[in-house]
């Protein structure tokens, strides 16, 4: 080996010296001259140098070596702001020790606390606008039992609603509270991430607000619940403090409210039926919200469905489960009249306007003053019962029995609902029939087919600018024209054909081929738009985007309508209803509403004043000459529309002075199960129409609901052309006859009777004399007699046309009379003077 030292790769770093003897080629001691010793000898031999075992080595200058050796170059531009990955380690390390530290520190401070769900539970105070009180809920209605007295197949039905993994999971589910509160921040609905457990800690020992602290405290209590007691007690306390509606706190209430048995005996669909309740309890009650009874059953479904995938349901059982309809429900005592339907009507206002969710609500403790004003709610229900409650007769009448009666009341200018009928008595017929949605409201959407022409400047098949002037075919059975959809023919009422009318006329007379065609020349999509800009919800049940969208197939509520009504009246300027002045909580907190009447409120203009003007002067029409003259009663300039749906299951009176606007609906129910009936025969009427009972409450609530009030006029700014009242009828050599015709009989209202049928058609028939109530001899009220409707894709044809989807081309009118022509007058009687309206003159030709 070279005496010389190697010589080191170019690039590389000195290696230190290696540690332990080296061989010596020249093993003599001591110094030697004229040589250079290797690495680790010297002259005391073998490792006495610098590195060798037995060298002294300089440790300062050793230490130095190896912190220059470690020296690393320094970080610079964006390498700066990277964390490095001991800072990582480090932060990771100090959170994970501070979250156990806090974690610790909240268990052992946070205790169970004692039950407190039976002492928060309070009154509401529901007050009149003026202070006084008008109803006070909060009878609890609760009945604990044990586990063992709760059907199994209810057990399971509530887990599979609300916690499948219940028995193997642990109290709190990371991954659901995550979920859940991204589906919120995203905007897919508030959503809760709750185990069983945590529920049962929020509706047992905590309340329902949705607080930080809250939410805290849930979840340290639930983390020690879940290890002092056992899962059955945590279910069966979860089950005996949740809330079902009606009223209902434990499942043991809930099933005496809905299905009046006792839990242990309740079956896989009831118990299934009452877990879907816990969701939106009051919402998926399908007897008081039975337009929600879709959404209901599909939660229904997702419930059979989890019991099936968990096993706790075989799937050949499930699918002989049948849904189980519950039973009429009945009202609390302190809620009788109509307070209970006000108090519903309340609460359901501020829990779909998020004010305050139904949990919250149902603790109680706060004091709520609505716009309802008393003297206005009395006169409301006088008016029921002095023109259709007082005449019934249930015992000889079975027809009588199905008679309800829905109405409200709303201040046109603010939007204020003043007064609202909702049924004969709350603790008798729980639904409330002004804010139910499954009633058609008929011929009653006709004006927002009009307003909807003039707000879009829309114009016939010929290019004609759609005014009240403007003269269409009414010709019955008429296919619409520009649909490309399948054909469609509706049928007018009694198969009345009237050859060329102004719009006017057509909507004194409600005649169907005349307003299906002009909802194909506006556009049904653009109607559509129209009616929902007015005020009707766009998820109103049936309101399609279809010509047959004019007669009115739509279910909205009485509430709906008159909401929409009040913005025509309002000359086009549309606000949400309230129903509620101020709220206070425990006497002194404000609780925040709606902006109401000032720079953020809501209110826009849904249609031009134009349009609403203008729509109004043609229901001013209705009420001077066509079906809806018994208003005139109410000794007020007037506005309004009659209507009825198919069978005769409802009548409507929708209309409104400048000050007040109203609508009225009478109504057909089986009192036991809840189904439509006919409202053929009641009242000793062949048939009930809008320009009947419904407009004689109408007028009389409206003269006594406004008496002592100035009598104001409308302030209308018409369409050009529209001032000027033009019919071809007033061409022929009978001027006279125009006008004569009340809905071409579609609402069967004569001009002379409450509830009678048509005046004279303009076939000759005198003023006053008209066909029997309901149709002519031999018929059965509502339909023809041995003549059935032939392609009908809708109903019958009744009242106003009714609704439905008319009939197709090839159809055989319905109407057609036996033994004489329909339109002769004379041919079955005449019913003049008959009732209230006797004396009154129809409107002549207008000039």
């Amino acid at each position: 080996m070279s005496d010389e030292p190697q010589q080191r790769s170019q690039g590389w770093a000195p290696r230190e010296p290696e540690a332990g003897p080296r061989p010596n080629p020249s093993p003599a001691a001591g110094p030697q001259t004229g040589r250079r010793s290797e690495p680790g000898t010297g002259p005391d031999g073998p490792g006495a140098g610098p590195g060798g075992p037995g060298a002294r080595p300089n440790q300062k200058q050793t230490a130095l070596q190896k912190r220059k050796r470690k020296q690393r170059p320094k970080r610079t531009g964006l390498r700066r702001l990277v964390p490095t990955w001991r800072m990582v380690l480090g932060t990771v390390l100090g959170t994970a020790l501070l979250l156990v530290g806090l974690f610790a520190l909240g268990y052992f401070l946070v205790r169970i606390p004692s039950a407190n769900a039976a002492a928060i539970k309070q009154s509401n105070v529901f007050l009149y606008a003026d202070g006084s009180q008008l109803a006070r809920d909060g009878d609890v209605n609760r009945e604990n039992v044990t586990l063992e007295h709760i059907s199994k197949d209810a057990q399971h039905a509530t887990l599979a609603a609300e916690d499948r993994d219940f028995y193997s999971e642990s109290a709190i589910d990371p991954k659901a509270m995550i979920r859940a509160g991204w589906n919120t921040v995203t905007g897919k609905g508030r959503q809760s991430g709750s185990t069983i457990t945590q529920q049962y800690v929020k509706n047992y020992y905590l309340g329902q607000e949705q607080t930080v602290t809250r939410k805290v405290k849930e979840f340290f209590i639930s983390v020690k619940l879940d290890r002092e007691k056992s899962k059955d007690d945590i279910l069966e306390g979860y089950l005996n403090t949740s809330y079902y509606g009606r009223n209902a706190y434990g499942i043991q209430a809930a099933a005496q409210a809905y299905y009046g048995v006792n839990a242990r005996n309740l079956t896989v669909g009831q118990g299934a039926y009452l877990a879907a309740l816990l969701n939106a309890p009051s919402e998926y009650d399908v007897i008081a919200h039975p337009e929600n009874r879709a959404g209901a059953l599909a939660r229904w479904n997702y419930v059979l469905d989890g019991m099936v995938k968990q096993k706790w349901l075989t799937r050949a059982a499930r699918g002989h489960v049948s849904f189980p309809t519950p039973r009429q429900a009945r009202g609390s005592a302190g809620l009788s009249g109509q307070r209970g339907y006000l108090v519903q009507a309340v609460t359901a206002y501020l829990t779909s306007n998020g004010i305050l969710d139904e949990d919250t609500l149902t603790r109680g403790g706060y004091r709520i003053t609505t716009t309802l004003q008393k003297s206005k709610q009395d006169a409301f229900v006088e008016a029921v019962n002095d023109q259709v409650t007082d005449r019934l007769d249930k015992e000889n009448r079975k027809a009588d029995a199905y008679v309800r009666a829905g109405g409200v009341a709303i201040d046109p200018s603010s939007g204020k609902v003043l007064a609202m009928y909702g049924g004969i008595d709350y603790t008798k017929q729980y639904v409330n029939n002004a804010t139910r949605r499954d009633y058609q409201v008929g011929s009653t959407f006709k004006p927002f087919v009009f307003a909807s022409a003039v707000q879009n400047g829309a114009q016939t098949q010929d290019g004609r600018d759609i005014t009240p002037n403007t003269v269409y075919d009414g010709t019955d059975q008429r296919p619409v024209r520009g649909w490309n959809g399948s054909t469609y023919a509706p049928e007018n009422e009694d198969g009345e054909s009237y050859g060329n009318i102004s719009v006017r006329t057509a909507t004194d007379r409600s005649v169907n081929s005349v307003y299906a065609q002009m909802a194909v020349d506006v556009g049904p999509t653009t109607v559509k738009k129209t009616a929902v800009a007015l005020g009707l919800p766009a998820g109103t049940p049936d309101l399609t985007a279809s010509p047959s969208i004019a007669l009115g197939p739509a279910t909205a509520s009485v509430l709906d309508m008159a909401e929409a009504y009040a913005t025509l009246a309002n000359h086009g300027r549309h606000g949400p209803y309230t129903l509620v002045e101020k709220i206070t909580k425990d006497g002194s907190e404000n609780v925040k509403l709606p902006a109401q009447d000032d720079e953020g409120s809501a209110d826009r203009q849904a249609v031009s004043r134009e349009a609403a003007d203008t729509t109004t002067s043609m229901l001013q029409s209705v009420v001077d000459g066509g079906t809806g003259q018994a208003a005139q009663n109410a000794g007020r300039p007037a506005a309004g529309k009659t209507g009825t749906a198919e069978e005769d299951t409802a009548a409507w009176f929708a209309g409104y002075t400048p000050d007040l606007a109203t609508v009225v609906a009478v109504m057909g129910q089986d009192p036991d199960t809840g189904a439509h009936k006919s409202l053929y025969g009641a009242l000793g009427q062949a048939r009930i129409n809008g320009g009947g009972y419904p407009a004689q409450i109408w007028a009389q609530f409206t003269r006594n609901a406004l008496e002592g009030t100035e009598v104001s006029d409308f302030d209308l700014e018409l369409q050009p052309g529209a001032e000027e009242m033009y019919d071809p009828g007033d061409e022929t050599d009978d001027p006279d006859a125009t006008g004569q015709q009340n809905d071409g009989g579609t609402d069967g209202e004569e001009v002379g009777g409450a509830g009678g049928s048509a005046p004279a058609t303009p076939n000759g028939r005198s003023p006053g004399q008209s066909h029997t109530p309901g149709r002519t001899d031999g018929h059965t009220p509502g339909h023809t007699d041995g003549g059935t409707t032939a392609g009908t894709t809708g109903g019958t044809p009744t009242d106003e046309g009714t609704t439905g989807t008319g009939t197709t081309t090839g159809g055989t009118s319905a109407g057609t009379t036996t033994g004489g022509d329909p339109t002769d007058t004379g041919t079955t009687g005449s019913t003049a003077g008959q009732g209230p309206l006797s004396g009154l003159t129809p409107r002549k030709g207008r000039h």
